[in-house]
């Protein structure tokens, strides 16, 4: 019904902001990748999704398209809802997702919290052709060169040094895209750090 809602961000926490548009306030629950997108800025175009059932309408967005579009493909698939798929793109960016379904990868997608492994195996029957069919070429090469419990560990690592939850995910993000060839969790949080430094 909404393609996507632009206006000033008038309230944000990390699993939903408040976007006022024509002097309306749009209650609008986003995955954590957007909110770490729209840090900072007073204004935003969000790419929303609406839900409707018998007990609510609810309103999700996304900082893009490929965001909505691999949420609205997860909320397509058997024993995932709306909660679960706003989950796995808060675990994970989409081409992590794309990868750990096309490369068949059900322990990354078991990674995140809720998802067993009878979904993960679920989301991978009924997605890995479509995402693979629409990948662009060489998209295979993408598969993430570093292992998500290498992610995991240094993430926590520099959390529990103090540093912020959304700028350490940001800095290992760079990282990881920067030094594909990464594969240890002390080289991994060096490099993160130059960044946080």
């Amino acid at each position: 019904m909404y393609a996507y809602l632009k206006g000033a961000i008038t309230f944000r926490n990390p699993a939903f902001i408040t976007l006022e548009v024509g002097g309306v306030g749009y209650h609008v629950n986003i995955p954590l990748s957007t909110y770490t997108a729209i840090e900072g800025k007073e204004q935003a175009t969000i790419y929303t999704h609406l839900i409707v059932r018998e007990d609510a309408h609810t309103l999700f967005g996304f900082a893009t398209q490929t965001e909505r579009y691999m949420f609205v493909q997860l909320i397509g698939v058997t024993g995932v809802g709306a909660t679960t798929a706003q989950l796995i793109l808060s675990s994970m960016t989409v081409d992590e997702v794309r990868s750990a379904i096309i490369g068949e990868q059900a322990h990354v997608l078991q990674r995140v919290k809720g998802i067993g492994a009878k979904t993960a195996k679920q989301i991978i029957l009924d997605l890995k052709n479509k995402l693979a069919k629409e990948a662009p070429d060489g998209f295979a090469v993408l598969l993430p060169a570093i292992d998500n419990n290498v992610r995991e560990e240094a993430l926590s690592a520099l959390v529990s040094l103090g540093f912020n939850r959304i700028a350490v995910q940001k800095a290992l993000n760079q990282a990881m895209q920067d030094h594909a060839t990464l594969s240890k969790v002390e080289d991994l949080i060096k490099q993160a750090l130059k960044t946080l430094a």
